[in-house]
């Protein structure tokens, strides 16, 4: 195991990454980068293996900087349009 750790950190040197990057944080980030591009919940889910919506929702599917500028922008949209 430590032989793959060090071609892993080594890998990721030669890349230009954080060093410290993990498979688990790497599939944190997929997860977040397919929410962002509006993947379904369903596919998702497929993707990680995940047969639970509950595991998906509450380990990856956190608010990112950019879902949060989308809803503001949405709900501004909204009340907008509730003015005319």
């Amino acid at each position: 195991m430590k032989k793959v750790q060090l071609r892993r950190k080594r890998l990721l040197k030669l890349a230009g990454s954080n060093e410290n990057l993990t498979p688990h944080s790497l599939r944190h980030t997929h997860t977040s980068l397919l929410a962002e591009a509006k993947v379904s919940l369903e596919q998702i889910m497929d993707r990680l293996g995940h047969t639970d919506d509950h595991t998906t929702r509450n380990i990856y599917l956190h608010v990112t900087k950019e879902l949060k500028k989308d809803a503001s922008q949405k709900f501004g949209l909204l009340m907008r349009s509730l003015q005319k």
